[in-house]
């Protein structure tokens, strides 16, 4: 058994969501105020005994509208579904304990426990009354705080809500709900055995060995564990005797005061007598850390990750113990769910990978049902499977759900179910710490290469914008792999993240020699000028493999790369676009004082033809020159072609990612030193400035 789905009405930020949950672990992520926390405390209104289950005004979601609230009472109603799980043993307890909850009884069967909180029927005329005339929400809601919420009631229900029959407690009693906020004090809960989790784990797991050894019955248990027993009273027999004898003097004087006072009469006496049992000696323990020095450290002086994790460790013992029905009989639970709000705020990023193995591992050894964990880390995201990720976020202040690993389930004609595994196998190796920022991020920008991450935020700023304000993740996927990543994104398909997505891509032209002339060629690289030159030679080939997001035509993904008859690559564009930059010109470029005398020619005004006069002699200028001088090219003016000599000399001097490194640091420090002489000194690219007013555009 397992809850596999909830449904939200009318609660905190929920106006009404359903939220799919699988067997096992199930990881909450989401930017903060995406009411992950709040899905939790729902659950507990249905699972949990000590939460509190009798809302306030405060708990209603609040954009109910004005006519919605004049038609009825306002009412929160949280369903959550039950259903088989695919290795659960029918004959076994969880299915009696949710018997009378069925709905659906074929299997996988499915039961339903449903949270109402309500005004009763007897009231409602009366509020109705009470709120005609009232002209706004706020003013509603203050006259039900004032006057109505003392009468609401709250019910959970079972099996089919329309029924109305109400859920058994002892049934509710089964699930054990152990909720860890992220505001917690675990030092508080553990430092000694008189408290009632350690004490609990103490007693349970006292002689465990005995207890865990399935080679002895029952009967052969109990017989070795009261020989301890008896050697422990033995002992313990002795050291009270001791303590007896040391008190022999001592009593005789206490006791003479007794004489004094008239309490020794009728030939009585007051004495000494007493025994030491096993719980009065295991809540004297206390819990320290040994380290491998043999030093031992009292538990409040460690760190609060650290105890954290042993606060879950012990957590989990105790809802093993409570789960054991040999130990506590028909007391026992059934049905044990853990669910931790934010682990991350005391765990370091190492121990969050640990943290989530730790967890599986309970989760395959059955000492836990289910697990849910709220997070915000890209840490915990990028340990776990893709399958285990709900992602939460706002849409049009509606909170939405988006489902990665199930995006890659259904396949369609244009995108086969092949595909779709290679693509989900793919993201779930690149989602590491930096690149699962993707599923918090409130708008993305995926680019090709480490160049174009380093330098569009450097770029933004160029343009008046800052990307952290928009909350606009740069994510660089490292290659052409867009399509993979956009299966996530695609808001025309169900359980996506429905996102801005800016693509930025290269258009790359490259050229081969047709099969007539050279049979092995491979398509080779060539400059904007010269494609389409020779079409009797060449078979020409430009990178339009995301041409379906070009222009608008998708509502939530768009791409954008450089112009199709004068665009190559980023380099390349950064120079085309910044003829007259000698900012371009970062330390560790090669052929620095050619590009420089380039620069200030083309700054001069100087001809055409000065500018191949400047080109060292190399095979690749010969290239340029022969391209860019021949009669054949047509539609271009001299000063295109002086910025395509510079634009070409410069992507063949950079080394790619040092470069960007060099220039986004420069034309920060510039910017810093005097933003509005740095825009007018530098350009950002046009496709480039493009993606990032889209992707900023509100």
């Amino acid at each position: 058994m397992y809850i596999s789905n909830i449904h939200i009405e009318n609660y905190r930020g929920f106006s009404d969501l359903s939220v799919d949950f699988k067997d096992g672990i199930n990881i909450l992520i989401g930017p903060n105020n995406s009411g992950k926390s709040n899905l939790l405390r729902a659950l507990a209104l249905i699972f949990d005994g000590k939460f509190r289950k009798q809302l306030s005004v405060d708990d209603f979601y609040n954009g109910i509208t004005l006519s919605t609230l004049k038609q009825h009472s306002p009412k929160i109603v949280v369903t959550v579904t039950l259903s088989q799980s695919d290795d659960e043993d029918l004959m076994g307890d969880e299915l009696v304990t949710v018997s009378s909850w069925l709905v659906k009884l074929e299997k996988p069967y499915s039961a339903k426990l449903q949270y109402e909180f309500f005004l009763p029927e007897e009231y409602e005329s009366i509020y109705i009354e009470s709120i005609q005339n009232v002209s706004s929400t706020s003013e509603v809601w203050t006259r039900i705080d004032n006057s109505f919420i003392r009468l609401y009631v709250y019910k959970i229900w079972s099996g089919n809500p329309e029924n109305q029959m109400q859920a058994d407690s002892e049934g509710l009693s089964k699930f054990d709900f152990q909720f860890l906020d992220a505001i917690r004090d675990v030092e508080r809960d553990m430092f000694s055995g008189k408290n009632t989790l350690l004490k609990s784990v103490i007693d349970f797991f006292l002689d465990y060995d005995i207890k865990s050894d399935k080679a002895l019955s029952s009967e052969e248990q109990t017989q070795k564990i009261n020989e301890r027993r008896r050697d422990f009273k033995e002992k313990s027999d002795i050291l009270v005797e001791v303590l007896k004898k040391r008190l022999e003097n001592g009593r005789n004087q206490i006791l003479s005061y007794a004489d004094h006072v008239g309490a020794s009469f009728d030939n009585s006496k007051p004495t000494f007598e007493g025994a030491i049992s096993e719980n009065e000696v295991s809540s004297i323990l206390q819990l320290l850390v040994q380290q491998e020095t043999g030093m031992r450290i009292p538990i409040g002086n460690n760190g609060l990750g650290y105890n954290n994790l042993i606060f879950m460790s012990l957590l989990l013992a105790k809802m093993q113990i409570d789960a054991d029905g040999t130990y506590l009989g028909s007391n026992a639970k059934v049905f044990p769910i853990l669910a931790i709000e934010e682990p991350e705020a005391h765990l370091h990023p190492t121990m969050q990978f640990q943290f989530v193995k730790f967890l599986k591992d309970n989760l395959r050894d059955k000492k836990v049902r289910q697990v849910f964990i709220t997070s915000h880390s890209t840490h915990i995201t990028s340990s776990a499977r893709l399958d285990d990720l709900i992602c939460l976020y706002k849409l049009n202040n509606k909170v939405k759900t988006s489902y990665p690993s199930k995006v890659f389930i259904e396949a369609t004609p244009d995108q086969p179910g092949q595909q779709k595994i290679k693509s989900k196998k793919y993201v779930q190796r690149f989602l590491d710490a930096t690149k699962s920022n993707m599923l918090f991020a409130e708008r993305i920008i995926l680019v090709e290469g480490m160049s174009e991450q380093l330098l569009i935020p450097v770029f933004a700023n160029y343009l008046g914008l800052n990307l952290e304000e928009k909350h606009v993740a740069v994510i660089n996927i490292g290659g052409r792999y867009f399509q993979h990543f956009l299966y996530l994104f695609d808001s025309t398909r169900p359980n996506t993240l429905n996102r801005k997505i800016a693509c930025i891509t290269d258009i790359d032209p490259m050229r081969q020699r047709k099969k007539e002339l050279d049979d092995t060629q491979r398509p080779q690289k060539c400059y904007p000028y010269e494609y389409d030159l020779s079409p009797d030679q060449y078979t020409y080939y430009q990178n339009t493999s995301l041409k379906a997001y070009e222009e608008s035509q998708h509502p939530n993904i768009r791409a954008y790369t450089q112009d199709r008859k004068y665009g190559k690559t980023l380099e390349y564009q950064i120079a085309f676009e910044n003829p007259q930059c000698k900012l371009i010109v970062t330390p560790s470029i090669k052929n620095g004082e050619e590009l420089i005398a380039l620069i200030n020619a083309f700054s001069s005004n100087e001809e055409l033809k000065d500018f191949f006069s400047l080109l060292r002699d190399s095979k690749q200028n010969k290239r340029i020159s022969y391209a860019l001088e021949t009669d054949l090219l047509e539609g271009w003016t001299d000063e295109e072609k002086k910025k395509a000599i510079i634009a070409s000399r410069y992507l063949n001097s950079v080394e790619k990612g040092e470069n960007a490194l060099e220039l986004s640091t420069i034309l920060q420090e510039r910017y810093i030193e005097d933003p509005t002489a740095a825009v007018q000194e530098f350009h950002v690219p046009e496709y480039i400035k493009n993606a990032i007013e889209w992707v900023c555009d509100d």
